[in-house]
């Protein structure tokens, strides 16, 4: 139970954000265990369920826009991050013009270019697809463009998330303090819990939108997501990037998460939700005994 103590422990002596976030996750799955309650009730159990958002990324246009209608039609998704950033710019632009003729105005198209261009880059992109309803725009350039990056968070008509620019609650801030960005990816694969507690209590507290997002996470990875998602009012009001585990070939979960209408429920089960195979963890697994 002796979270502060471990987390102060971690961030004397741990760099990667990912292992610590892991390390607390597996701290609250213990937890909710040892109470015999499920971890989105311990957070706070606002909704039995959060939306599902789906990423299309780098393909020809026309097998993109194939993939989000065959999400729509067999998930009932209705939110769609549109992975952008490529040269010329023109190539991105019609996708998004593609996907919006393709799936109508009652889907949420949105933007991440991965820092994949200048921020004048990005800003004639908004400008050609002003009329596509696009709702954010994720990392469009480096972060350390400093001031054509807050030129364009001045300009822009949608928020502008961070995202890598972002890995922790101080960095956020920074970003958001700043005028680096208008909005934030939380990703629970980079925080755990705790963290993003803190990142979405000072999201909330200053007004600016957040993304559960995703770091393509396996079907234990989105898990987490759904349960810190669906746990509090500000994190649940917009779609959670939770699908990418159905790329995978295989997965340590014995029961992935289910997306029924657009939607995954929240686990019902005590701790986090999640139960390991114990055969595929043994073959997955890389340690003496199986090299």
């Amino acid at each position: 139970m002796d979270r502060g103590a471990i987390h102060a422990r971690l961030h004397r002596t741990v760099g990667n954000y990912a292992a610590k976030g892991a390390v607390d996750i597996a701290l609250w799955d213990i937890i909710g265990i040892a109470l015999g309650t499920p971890v989105h009730r311990l957070l706070g159990g606002f909704a039995p369920s959060v939306r599902v958002s789906h990423m299309v990324g780098f393909a020809p246009v026309g097998q993109m826009v194939d993939e989000a209608r065959r999400y729509r039609d067999e998930y009932g998704i209705t939110a769609f991050k549109v992975k952008v950033g490529r040269y010329p710019l023109s190539l991105d632009i019609e996708l998004c013009t593609a996907l919006r003729a393709e799936l109508g105005s009652d889907v949420e198209l949105y933007l991440d270019a991965n820092r994949g261009w200048t921020a004048a880059d990005a800003m004639r992109v908004l400008d050609a697809t002003a009329d596509l309803g696009l709702t954010f725009f994720e990392e469009p350039d480096d972060a350390k463009e400093v001031l054509g990056r807050r030129r364009l968070v001045q300009h822009s008509r949608v928020p502008i998330v961070a995202d890598e620019s972002a890995p922790s609650l101080g960095d956020a801030a920074r970003e958001i303090q700043t005028g680096g960005a208008s909005a934030l990816s939380i990703k629970t694969a980079r925080t755990g819990f705790t963290e993003s507690q803190k990142v979405l209590a000072y999201a909330e507290a200053v007004g600016v939108e957040v993304i559960m997002g995703n770091q393509i996470d396996t079907a234990i990875g989105s898990t987490a997501t759904v349960v810190f998602g669906a746990a509090f009012a500000h994190s649940s009001r917009n779609a959670a990037e939770l699908s990418n585990f159905l790329d995978m070939a295989d997965d340590l979960s014995a029961e992935p998460p289910v997306i029924v209408d657009g939607s995954v429920a929240a686990p019902a089960l005590p701790g986090v939700g999640v139960t390991v195979d114990p055969d595929k963890l043994a073959y997955y697994r890389l340690d003496e005994r199986n090299r």
